[in-house]
């Protein structure tokens, strides 16, 4: 089987993904997300990664389904779970996740995109969620990422007319964290990343999950999960090193303890 997606790690504890098949415009396919959630999961588990970059080519991040495939499946015929659950083992990754999307980020690729936890873009990028123009709609989380992250005025003019939006207009509703030019779309991911991985490693997992609760909580359950999870955080070896190194005046060394 073909390297669908080529990893590698750098000395700053940064992990890049990049998304490889041209040929089908880096289309997840059932091939495409199985490699890549096993990458990412791999890498999740390895205490030397702090943070992980997912990108694709300068002309497309990823294109989304297989169309192909799925014109051909019956109308009797059942969902693919393992697609289901390709979106669920994304969300219980721990490490933070920045999308660097250069090209096209349309249907299944718009939802990756929305499914890391910061999004760097280059500013001809292009979102979107076209799938009703083919008679279906978003079965990743584009209705509701996408609602979240631009208001449901927006997002139902998005999803119900299949049209594109560009990387500014992206970063003016809050859904895009930067828009870069001069084609340094990469550099700056990559930069935002080795910035996360030189802060303590549990803190930043943890902080992870404490602004994910808020989506998925009240915000009277979302305040106590916040305070467990600072509770969690007061009691790690980091801790102490951030608050001795901010005392002592020098530069922390943090141990991911």
């Amino acid at each position: 089987m073909p390297e669908l997606v080529e990893t590698s790690v750098d000395d700053f504890h940064v992990a890049l993904l990049r998304l490889n098949s041209p040929e089908t415009r880096n289309s997840l396919s059932p091939a495409m997300r199985s490699q890549l959630i096993a990458e990412l999961e791999r890498l999740d588990a390895d205490p030397e990664v702090r943070c992980m970059v997912i990108a694709g080519s300068e002309k497309v991040f990823a294109a989304g389904a297989d169309i192909r495939a799925l014109a051909e499946r019956p109308l009797d015929v059942a969902s693919d779970p393992e697609g289901a659950a390709f979106w669920s083992r994304i969300a219980a990754v721990e490490t933070p996740l920045i999308a660097a999307v250069c090209g096209y980020a349309l249907g299944g690729g718009c939802e990756l995109a929305m499914a890391c936890d910061l999004i760097v873009a280059d500013e001809q990028a292009r979102f979107g969620q076209p799938e009703v123009t083919l008679g279906i709609i978003p079965g990743g989380g584009g209705t509701q990422r996408l609602t979240r992250a631009i208001g449901k005025q927006r997002a139902m003019e998005y999803v119900l007319t299949g049209k594109h939006f560009n990387a500014q207009m992206a970063v003016g509703w809050g859904l895009v964290n930067k828009a870069i030019g001069k084609g340094a779309w990469l550099i700056e991911a990559v930069e935002l990343a080795r910035t996360i991985a030189e802060r303590p490693p549990v803190a930043i997992r943890l902080a992870k999950r404490a602004v994910l609760e808020s989506e998925e909580r009240g915000v009277t359950e979302g305040l106590k999960a916040e305070r467990e999870l600072f509770d969690q955080a007061m009691a790690t070896e980091d801790r102490v090193e951030g608050m001795s190194a901010f005392l002592e005046k020098r530069e922390p060394d943090f141990k991911g303890r």
